[in-house]
């Protein structure tokens, strides 16, 4: 398209303009990449600033908070530096919220996995009638979704919920897991 920074502004402003739009993200993402790049020292960090920032510009500049619309290389390389120095003040807080608070508080909860006898689960399973060992099955021993279940019992996926919330609730019963 190869319009200069004043058109692009002027037709994002004006209104729905996807190729503006395109040709804005085409010419500006490279420069902020790089600006990324060169302040966070990663390839990630330079990615997400990247898309960050065409977000804000895209945002300004359909809102028309962009009063000279040939300063957008200006006010692009500025949104670079606010958000930059935006997540350097976050990570800034972060740790000065670790060192008050320590680190003990970002550790793991550790979690008491029951464990199951699985022979009472395979009787349990059985016990149940075929269409609900059928869904309960599918759903969580071949990680089939309520859709793939749905057609290929041929019921809606509402009743695949229905069938497997009320199969689930017979096992919790033999399994003798509180309801």
């Amino acid at each position: 398209m190869g319009l200069d920074d004043t058109d692009l502004a002027v037709r994002i402003g004006s209104g729905n303009d996807p190729e503006a739009e395109a040709e804005l993200c085409r010419q500006m993402a490279p420069r902020i990449w790089r600006y990324g790049l060169r302040h966070l020292r990663d390839k990630h960090a330079a990615e997400d600033l990247m898309q960050q920032v065409l977000i804000v510009v895209l945002q300004a500049l359909r809102a028309g908070r962009l009063r000279e619309s040939e300063k957008l290389e200006s006010f692009v390389l500025g949104s670079c530096r606010m958000t930059v120095l935006d997540q350097r003040r976050n990570a800034h807080r972060r740790e000065k919220l670790l060192e008050q608070f320590g680190v003990d508080t970002l550790a793991p909860v550790p979690f008491a996995m029951p464990q199951l006898d699985r022979q009472q689960l395979t009787n349990c399973v059985q016990k149940l009638k075929e269409r609900e060992r059928a869904v309960v099955t599918m759903s969580f021993y071949d990680e089939q979704t309520g859709a793939d279940v749905a057609r290929f019992l041929g019921v809606s996926e509402a009743n695949v919920r229905v069938i497997r919330h009320r199969a689930i609730h017979l096992l919790r019963g033999c399994m003798g897991v509180a309801l």
